[in-house]
């Protein structure tokens, strides 16, 4: 399992597949359309069942059952793009054979390292194989690790026709990182009862909290004046934005949170003195304190423009996905099924909440309880992303073990 794992891993890592916030298309950048293209072929030739990519870059397809009866089905998800946060074009894997437990050198011209010291997890992984940049990419565990571990778990039960379970139901989706990963998955079509993303962090994480997330975009129209004749009649836009976020809780930024700690991030500001722009990522896992973070950015709009006499900032407030926790409570043995499944393969189960959101977030919305599991991978959407290729093979047992598990779930123990 372990060569094939990985070399999948490798091959699939290499393709360009990073999203675009900007693009209007459906999946928003033609290359993860390439990218399913080539997947499907794949699960053709494995000999996967009703293997589907439609117009919006979804992959489907089934492993029918070798155990007879109505039994419930499960489903497997992974999304195909990578993060727009860095480069994801001309990915280049490369492995460690035997991680040495010293600082591992990605690339001698740009003086990047991979160091213990800064990321002290990698101590876990002494004397095991990793697999880690050249440093001027990402590496696309997140999540082509995950569709590496769905497809070679398919692999083995093809192949192992005497490991029982039931129908089983694959989705590959496009445009996750951006959030749109959820938009036109079709449910009814998909056809399981529930389902789990291979989206996670290290060994044993198991989560199904996330945060609930808002999308701020603030536009701040200033009173552009020439500078020798500007006093008590300019208002530079570039400040007024400096004021808002003098204005939010300075310890409530991502760098200063943990846990179930929620944040305001600013991602983007631009603009000039006459008008200014601005995007903030609002964040919580909390619904009450959620709300709050949203009537706070609010309020500011609303005393600045009262403050300038006009209304100088406007704030669009939208709301992206929430915390999916509501909806797995009442069907917990999903979250046992994978708690098993986890112990079946020798890992300790880390149940904690997401720092973020997945395409589970908003399918168990949508009506699907969808959990997420790990992939093994550390350090996602940066050049010091890695993943140990023995926490992959890992991921593909408990998948291979939730297979075998399903037809003895009961959603509510």
């Amino acid at each position: 399992m372990k060569k094939i794992l990985t070399e999948r891993f490798i091959r699939y890592a290499r393709h360009h597949t990073t999203s675009d916030p900007k693009s209007d298309t459906f999946p928003s950048t033609p290359q993860q359309m390439k990218f399913a293209v080539i997947l499907a072929g794949e699960l053709n030739q494995l000999g996967l069942s009703d293997v589907a990519f439609d117009e919006n870059g979804y992959v489907t397809a089934t492993i029918p059952a070798t155990l007879p009866g109505d039994l419930p089905v499960v489903g497997f998800i992974a999304h195909m793009d990578t993060s727009p946060d860095f480069s994801g074009e001309n990915v280049q894997p490369r492995m460690i054979e035997s991680y040495d437990g010293s600082r591992i050198l990605l690339n001698d011209a740009l003086n990047r390292y991979l160091d213990p010291a800064e990321f002290p997890e990698l101590k876990h992984y002494k004397g095991q194989p990793l697999i880690v940049t050249d440093g001027t990419t990402l590496l696309g565990a997140d999540d082509k690790a995950g569709i590496a571990e769905i497809v070679t778990a398919a692999e083995i039960l093809l192949k192992n026709p005497e490991i029982p379970h039931g129908k089983i139901r694959l989705c590959f989706t496009p445009d996750e990182e951006i959030g749109r990963g959820a938009d036109r998955f079709d449910i009814s079509g998909f056809g399981a009862d529930f389902a789990y993303t291979l989206d996670g962090g290290e060994q044993g994480e198991l989560e199904y909290e996330n945060f609930n997330a808002a999308l701020a975009t603030i536009t701040i129209h200033g009173k552009s004046v020439h500078p020798g004749s500007a006093k008590g009649k300019m208002v530079n836009a570039l400040l007024v934005a400096h004021r808002i976020t003098a204005m939010l809780p300075a310890l409530e930024r991502p760098e200063h949170t943990e846990g179930y700690e929620g944040f305001f991030h600013l991602v983007e500001l631009s603009g000039s003195v006459a008008e200014t722009q601005m995007e903030y990522l609002i964040r919580d896992h909390d619904a009450l304190k959620f709300r709050q973070k949203k009537e706070l950015l609010s309020s500011i709009a609303e005393r600045l423009n009262t403050e300038y006499g006009y209304q100088a900032v406007q704030v669009n407030l939208r709301d992206q996905y929430f915390n999916m926790k509501e909806k797995i409570e009442p069907v917990m043995g999903v979250v046992e099924l994978a708690r098993k499944a986890m112990e079946m393969a020798g890992v300790t189960p880390r149940i904690i909440a997401i720092r973020g959101g997945t395409d589970g977030a908003r399918l168990s919305w949508m009506g699907l309880p969808c959990p997420n599991l790990f992939t093994g991978g550390l350090n996602f959407h940066g050049p010091w992303e890695y993943i140990p290729i023995h926490a992959m093979v890992k991921a593909t047992e408990v998948i291979l073990n939730i297979c075998r598990l399903t037809p003895t779930i009961q959603l509510n123990p």
